[in-house]
């Protein structure tokens, strides 16, 4: 069933009783990072919070990265508050002096480093490629592409001396299909997946895990400021019809650095709600105009 807009257009989207509502995962499977060091980056906010709380109620310590000092704060407030252990590092993940401070210093406090998230990340200047800012490009590439070399490059070794480890790389639906009028975060979004796949090429003989996550819209601070209009088109291409919780991406997270997933290496998880499975223009169920049948002779 469509509704109709104000101005008569007809909504590619069922009416908002017919959505499934947005929920957090009824989850039943349980995970114990007892004893485990766990880091996560842009862990002040979103996915990374909520990767960081999840980590921490499975037992692990937390070593919570994020640029901003305020949110990082709060995230290791909310996962005190709730009897967890949790440290804050301010970073700045485009600068590779400080990730590898910072990971040393994480490494000097809490002793190891079992599982890395690299979850930092931002979309960018929206736009064409011929509007694109050569500054915007650079820094999109930094913020999420050459952060994940660097916090690798950084985390690795400690990995090594320990006898192993996970690293899950925050990628996105974007790193997986050519999402409109963001070139520079689609292509550090499929580098993302590629330098994932050379990196566990490298190390999974090691014991080093290393995979990536390509989540796809998320109920974030980010996408919670679009305009209704922008999340209608983008719920469009969402099989599911809705908006992922951050709870239900830190799931799969938990899963990619456990023992669970022990002969996962190099994958580009989709967890995406059916985004990159593609085909969400071929629905037609919803519109008044049928196609004839040319085979009916009454038509």
């Amino acid at each position: 069933m469509a509704t109709l807009l104000e101005d008569g257009r007809r909504s590619q989207l069922p009416p908002e009783a017919d959505l499934v509502q947005p929920r957090g995962p009824n989850v039943t499977v349980t995970y114990d990072f007892t004893g485990k060091v766990v880091l996560v980056t842009g862990a002040g906010s979103g996915m990374g919070r909520a990767s960081s709380v999840a980590f921490a109620d499975a037992g692990a310590r937390v070593a919570v990265l994020d640029i901003n000092s305020e949110s990082g704060a709060e995230t290791v407030k909310q996962i005190e508050a709730a009897g967890g252990e949790a440290v804050f590092f301010e970073v700045d993940v485009a600068d590779d002096s400080a990730v590898r401070r910072a990971v040393d210093a994480v490494v000097e406090q809490l002793g190891r480093l079992d599982v890395a998230h690299n979850n930092a990340g931002a979309e960018g200047q929206h736009g064409f490629l011929l509007e694109q800012d050569p500054a915007n490009w650079r820094r999109t590439l930094d913020v999420n592409l050459s952060s994940i070399f660097y916090c690798m490059q950084a985390e690795i070794p400690h990995m090594l001396s320990s006898g192993g480890g996970s690293i899950i790389n925050t990628a996105s639906a974007a790193g997986l299909i050519g999402a409109y009028g963001l070139t520079p975060y689609v292509a550090a979004k499929h580098g993302v997946v590629g330098l994932t796949k050379a990196a566990a090429n490298e190390f999974s003989e090691r014991g080093i895990r290393i995979n990536a996550l390509c989540p796809g819209p998320v109920e974030t601070p980010f996408i919670s400021s679009f305009p209704p209009s922008w999340t209608e088109r983008l719920l469009s291409g969402t099989p599911i019809r809705r908006l992922a919780q951050p709870d239900e991406i830190s799931q799969a997270v938990l899963w990619l650095g456990s023992d669970a997933s022990s002969y996962v290496v190099g994958a580009a998880i989709s967890v995406d709600g059916g985004v990159t499975i593609g085909g969400a223009e071929t629905r037609v169920d919803d519109l008044d105009e049928r196609v004839r049948d040319p085979h009916d002779a009454s038509s």
